[in-house]
This record gives structure tokens, sequence and C-alpha cells, in this order.
């Protein structure tokens, strides 16, 4: 299952895509949740009345012409790890974490597919970084490796686009990576049942105007979305609608001699394997 939230009137709305269009869900059930993060929450239940809605819907609408949100904005926690590939702390001048390196974001910075993501006028060292996401949909403490996947529900793609200068400010990255408007998520929430355990084994790409900057593979991760869950799990509840960005790969733009950073008029495109693209135009800062 593919779920695609989108903008209508000013709302958001969820669809499930088949091909190149969205079963509008609306007219079959104004009940249904808005947010793929509500969904979660609302259990099994509210996902098999989704589905039920979508077989009833005759409303087809094209995804080219949607503006596509991301797939959640009301998740609990978003828990980010930051030098989770071996190539990328190695790029930083850093040894492999033994422990989850963990940051938050904040859904303030989260930007939909195919809408821009913004440069603050404060700084041009705007970087990419292609990320796997992992839902929460079951909620656990205490989680044992072993039990992990069974509360994930799908998978999406980010683009943990970061402020290099005001990451670094203090050893604490949280405002470089929470710039409004930063963070690209979607296109559309992939079920679990639709990629390999885990989501390993899978490509990882960036693009940055056509030209791969980063080109790796999920298995690579130092901490895999099963051990990331059962060692956050130790310290805190996962609730459904959490969700886990899962750091980046080697190759990201400071890293690059001269260094690469993102501009107003770029395109970013982030793709897994299994899971979509997620393209995102770069823009400035309007004062």
């Amino acid at each position: 299952m593919r779920v695609v939230r989108y903008d209508h009137q000013g709302a958001g709305r969820l669809g499930i895509r088949e091909g190149s269009e969205v079963v509008d869900l609306s007219h079959a059930d104004r009940e249904l949740p808005s947010d793929v993060a509500d969904l979660l929450r609302a259990g099994p239940d509210a996902q098999d009345a989704l589905i039920s809605a979508a077989r009833s819907s005759r409303t087809r609408l094209p995804v080219a012409d949607l503006k596509v949100l991301p797939p959640a904005s009301s998740c609990g926690k978003i828990i980010c790890l930051g030098l989770n590939y071996i190539d990328h702390a190695a790029e930083g001048g850093a040894k492999p974490p033994d422990y989850p390196m963990i940051f938050l974001r904040a859904a303030t910075s989260f930007v939909g597919h195919n809408i821009p993501m913004i440069r603050p006028n404060c700084s041009d060292q705007f970087d990419y970084e292609a990320e796997l996401v992992a839902f929460i949909g079951k909620k656990g403490r205490h989680i044992s490796r072993a039990d992990a996947l069974s509360h994930v529900a799908g998978y999406s793609i980010f683009n943990d686009g970061s402020i290099r200068d005001y990451q670094w400010k203090t050893s604490q990255w949280t405002v470089g990576k929470n710039f409004d408007g930063t963070g690209g998520f979607g296109p559309e929430f992939v079920s679990a049942d639709e990629v390999p355990s885990g989501a390993s084994g899978l490509k990882i790409q960036s693009r940055l105007n056509g030209q791969t900057m980063q080109d790796a593979n999920t298995k690579d991760m130092v901490f895999g979305v099963a051990d990331t869950i059962s060692l956050i799990s130790e310290c805190m509840t996962l609730d459904p609608g959490d969700i886990l960005v899962m750091g980046t790969p080697g190759g990201v733009g400071a890293a690059r001699k001269p260094p690469v950073f993102m501009k107003p008029g770029d395109v970013c495109e982030i793709e897994i394997e299994s899971i979509g693209v997620l393209r995102n135009p770069i823009e400035q800062e309007s004062r």
C-alpha cells in the first residue's frame, strides 16, 4: 500500500496511489484521518477502513495534479540518527559510533514532494542528505531486536537538509537541522510489506541537478532499523506515528573539495529503491 497525503482546499487528505493516480478516499469515508501519523495512532481498524474506502471509491486523481504534502506532520517524535553510515562518518573524520548518535527534528522543518526547500538568508551552507524514514506502527518499550520490525508500519524518504555552519555552532546539532522548510519528506508512505525486511539492501542516492552525489545501500547502515528500535526503546516508549530518520551515506556537500551546497534554482532528488523518488527545488528565503 502506498499512501499519499495531499492538499485539498488548504487541508490534508489521504489517498492510496495506484500507478499515476491517487484514489480519493474522502467521498467514501469522511471520518478517515488526514495524516499518516494519525492513521497509525488510530490503529488497525482505521487502516482497514482506509483500504475498504479505496475499494469503494470511484474517484481517481492524477498524481501530477496534486500538491503533495509530507506523509505525516503530526508525528509525536521525529528521531534522527547521525553518522549512521561508515563512509559518512569517515568523510567527517570520525569513527562509526558505538551507540546511535541521536538528535530530534521538528515538523515545522518539513516540506513535501516537489515543494521548495528553503535556503535561509543567514547562511549559504545548505547541504543535502539522503535518508530512509521508518514509521512506527505499534507501541513498545524494551523491544527486542528480534521483535523490532513488527513495530514498523512502513517507510518513506527524507532529505535531511542541514545548515552546516549553524549545525557546528554547538555540540548539539538541533539548530542546524531545524530551520523552517529545510527537510524534504515524501513523496508517500510505503507499507512495510512492499519492501525487504528492515528496508535493508536498497540502493539509496541523492542527485543535485541530475548529478549523482551520494550512491550507497541501506545495508551499509551502522545501526539498521531493528537495532535502532531496540536501542531507542531502552530509553523511551515508541508510539504509533513516531518516525525514525535513519542517517545519510557519504558524499555530502560539506565533505567535498571544494564544498558543494544547494542554492536557489537547484533541484535535489533523493531516490531509494522500492520506495520512490523525492524531488525538491531550492528557493531562497523571502523576507
